[in-house]
């Protein structure tokens, strides 16, 4: 695929003319899974930037983090891209984060281990990697979110490894990585913007 051009089901900010969906075919789900992956991403860094509950994020990854991405990565993959895969492992990721902080409270009665979650950051580190090494042929907009991602859990593992070590994490620490994050689910709701206004205008009305 060309760079700036994810389509089939992709994340195709390049202009062009409408076109028809030919019956049997799903319509491009770009915009839903970049709405999903970035609107969750926000409410996230918000929590750990400690000026908002998890309730709204833990509530996100399921529906519209979790589900909706599942969905846009399945289509994603019926028309032929690849790389939509990235919504299927990301709307995975928002799945497996609602049940690592809630099951074991569920049903353990105790919280989660800040070593596991560190490696559970760790683990997604190295996924986000490989979809990094990826990205720059669908655009720089894409290659950001990617390469925020990155640093978003690189700084995520460290947070939580430094915590379960005894290690006392400031505020202001937090309200860095918190609006790191932040800037992650910013950059991936730009790019479904200017993926969706450009495909209904049917010309290159915004440019990344």
């Amino acid at each position: 695929m060309r760079r700036g051009n994810m389509s089939a089901g992709g994340m195709n900010t390049e202009a062009g003319a409408p076109k028809a969906e030919a019956p049997g075919w799903w319509a491009d789900p770009g915009t839903l899974g970049l709405l999903g992956f970035g609107t969750t991403t926000i409410l996230a860094g918000l929590q750990v930037g400690l000026w908002t509950g998890a309730g709204a994020v833990l509530s996100m990854a399921i529906f519209f983090g979790g589900i909706a991405q599942i969905i846009a990565g399945l289509i994603g993959l019926r028309r032929g891209n690849g790389f939509a895969a990235a919504f299927l492992c990301y709307g995975a990721f928002w799945l497996a984060f609602n049940w690592m902080l809630t099951a074991p409270i569920t049903h353990l009665g105790v919280a989660p281990d800040n070593y596991g979650i560190a490696a559970f950051m760790f683990v997604w580190m190295l996924v986000t990697l490989t979809f990094t090494l990826s990205a720059p042929k669908h655009g720089i907009g894409v290659t950001m979110v990617f390469v925020t991602l990155l640093i978003a859990f690189a700084l995520l593992t460290w947070m939580f490894d430094a915590t379960a070590g005894g290690t006392m994490i400031s505020k202001s620490t937090s309200e860095g990585i918190g609006g790191e994050i932040i800037l992650v689910g910013l950059l991936a709701w730009f790019v479904a913007t200017v993926h969706l206004t450009n495909a209904q205008y049917g010309r290159k009305f915004l440019a990344i």
